[in-house]
């Protein structure tokens, strides 16, 4: 199945997310600074969980599975991004585990011609009263199958 994002770009799985680089996400050299593309990532990932009501407010959670802790987080750069304005976060899950989940991303141009960056995000449900790993909700589970993609490298 091919899908559209908002910019345009035609895919055939994951998501595509559109995030703003501002100006304080730029190093001394008008690029975007190697620790900001794991927030700019975060933020793509944030803004769609929170599109379905996986949200934080108040100290309260939206949903139980939106309590996770990223456990690993791996990245390639590939080209600078050298200007504010919008991106590209291209995401789709790579393995869905019992209380995991993986993740492959690109940071891409809005056109999806230039990839800025790509990696692997892994994060872990866990239950906020104990602090100990616990399995997704079936809804969940089923959003994360809809974002199936090829598997790591």
């Amino acid at each position: 199945m091919t899908r559209t994002a908002p910019q345009g770009i035609s895919f055939d799985y994951g998501h595509i997310e559109p995030v703003f680089v501002s100006f304080d996400d730029l190093d001394s050299m008008g690029i975007v600074h190697n620790t900001r593309y794991a927030v700019i990532v975060e933020r793509a990932l944030t803004a769609y969980w929170d599109g379905l009501g996986y949200t934080y407010a108040n100290r309260t959670v939206g949903h139980p599975d939106a309590s996770i802790a990223v456990v690993e987080f791996s990245i390639k750069y590939k080209m600078p991004v050298s200007a504010t304005g919008t991106v590209g976060v291209h995401f789709w899950t790579t393995r869905i585990g019992s209380t995991s989940v993986s993740y492959g991303y690109r940071v891409q141009s809005v056109d999806g011609a230039t990839a800025h960056a790509e990696g692997q995000r892994v994060h872990v449900r866990f239950d906020p009263a104990t602090m100990r790993p616990t399995p997704w909700q079936d809804d969940t589970r089923a959003t994360y199958e809809s974002l199936s993609g090829p598997a790591a490298d």
